[in-house]
């Protein structure tokens, strides 16, 4: 069985940081592209960094870049997003999700096949 967990969301003050973790089980991270997400309220699901393990392509959404930094640990099959300088526009629910042998530039929902439940980042200004 396949699972995607998120953790280390939380609530935090604008300028601060956060990281969010993406445990990945019944899969190996190097075969798929790794994507974080998020959806706030009222707002449609944005895509926001990705990661391919095997080559080290990243991608970042323009609205994150600069801020975000997203990593992987390929032993521990985990895939991490930093997140410096918080806004209270980041506010959201931030998902993982795995796209196999997937493009990073290239965030498309439909096309990642495993999602994880969600962790909640909340900004206050």
């Amino acid at each position: 069985e396949v699972q995607l967990v998120e953790s280390g969301g939380g609530l935090v003050q604008a300028g601060g940081s956060l990281r969010l973790s993406c445990a990945v089980s019944g899969l190996t991270i190097d075969d798929y592209a790794i994507g974080w997400f998020r959806q706030a309220p009222g707002k449609r699901r944005e895509a926001v960094s990705s990661i391919t393990s095997n080559d080290g392509i990243t991608y970042y959404a323009d609205s994150v870049k600069g801020r975000f930094t997203i990593s992987s640990d390929n032993a521990q099959n985990t895939v991490y997003l930093q997140m410096n300088m918080l806004k209270p526009e980041d506010t959201a629910v931030y998902y993982c999700a795995a796209d196999f042998r997937g493009e990073p530039r290239v965030m498309v929902g439909s096309l990642y096949d495993y999602w994880g439940q969600g962790t909640q980042v909340t900004v206050s200004s």
